[in-house]
């Protein structure tokens, strides 16, 4: 396997989905026993997106490939570190005649980080309806979201400016109203076009576990926008306490994606928030839900 421990990130399109490819690669040390390699030049804490694709692809390594998996709920205990790889224990609770569950344990230094149970299921046809895509501009007549930090770069706090910089594995545009820097309330909710920068070489389990990747990116925000808080003003305590996401379909990460999300409660120090996942074409191929810390500072 690919050790990536040493290496800096790479900064060009295709480099960075071959790095996010092999970061999400696990590595089978025994049955049920997998490795997943620490982010190249990783110094703080594990993305939690990370964590849940990289179990998703230990449990999705034990289970027939017939069975792609239809939903996984995972909690975070503690803060992963960066700098060092993750062991997953997978459990093999229950091989059904159409579904298959797993258990997955994430350790570092011989502690749990994260647990998370995921089902499988046999394809088969059946009843079909969906919700209908939000009606919003298309991709290609907004601006990368690269584009729109940069407009702000001035305001935010010189501790949190390199992130602005940083690229990124994955594109964003905003079809909704996008004003972290503002301290008036905003609705919560948001709209945003997602896509790979650059083709991804792997089969559909790869797609899925990019796509439980990325959609632990702006849904946990979304709450904070009635309150007038973002982590790039500096004034928010946040992070995830769990993350259940649904596959309804197939889909693919190197077409755009809408993510569409909102967030109908808040309190006790919490946010609850959901997230709808659309191809172009107005098909529902994914949900998404998650609470997390949520505190001003």
């Amino acid at each position: 396997m690919t050790n990536l421990s040493d290496q800096t990130r790479a900064t060009d399109p295709v480099g960075m989905i071959a790095e996010l490819e092999a970061v999400l690669t696990v590595e089978e040390l025994d049955r049920d026993l997998y490795r997943g390699v620490r982010q190249p030049g990783g110094r703080g804490r594990v993305f939690g997106g990370q964590a849940i694709a990289q179990a998703l692809m230990a449990a999705a390594h034990s289970t027939d490939p017939d069975r792609p998996p239809h939903s996984l709920h995972a909690y975070f205990m503690r803060p992963g570190d960066e700098t060092i790889p993750i062991i997953f224990r997978v459990n093999r609770d229950h091989d059904g005649g159409s579904f298959s569950t797993r258990r997955v344990v994430a350790f570092q230094k011989g502690e749990p980080i994260l647990n998370m149970a995921a089902s499988f299921q046999r394809v088969e046809k059946g009843l079909e309806h969906q919700v209908a895509m939000p009606d919003v501009p298309p991709p290609e007549d907004l601006p990368g979201e690269a584009e729109e930090r940069l407009r702000i770069v001035d305001q935010v706090p010189e501790q949190f400016r390199q992130y602005i910089w940083q690229p990124r594995p994955f594109e964003f545009r905003h079809a909704s109203r996008w004003t972290p820097m503002e301290a008036e309330p905003q609705e919560p909710a948001q709209a945003i076009w997602l896509r790979a920068v650059a083709p991804v070489s792997g089969g559909p389990d790869m797609h899925r576990a990019m796509l439980a990747w990325v959609s632990d990116m702006h849904l946990l925000s979304t709450g904070a926008r009635p309150h007038g808080l973002s982590w790039l003003k500096g004034n928010a305590q946040t992070a995830s306490l769990d993350h259940a996401l649904w596959f309804h379909g197939d889909l693919r990460v190197d077409d755009w994606l809408l993510y569409v999300t909102d967030s109908p409660w808040g309190g006790g120090g919490r946010g609850f928030n959901r997230g709808m996942i659309f191809t172009r074409d107005g098909r529902l191929v994914a949900s998404a839900s998650q609470e997390g810390l949520m505190r001003k500072r």
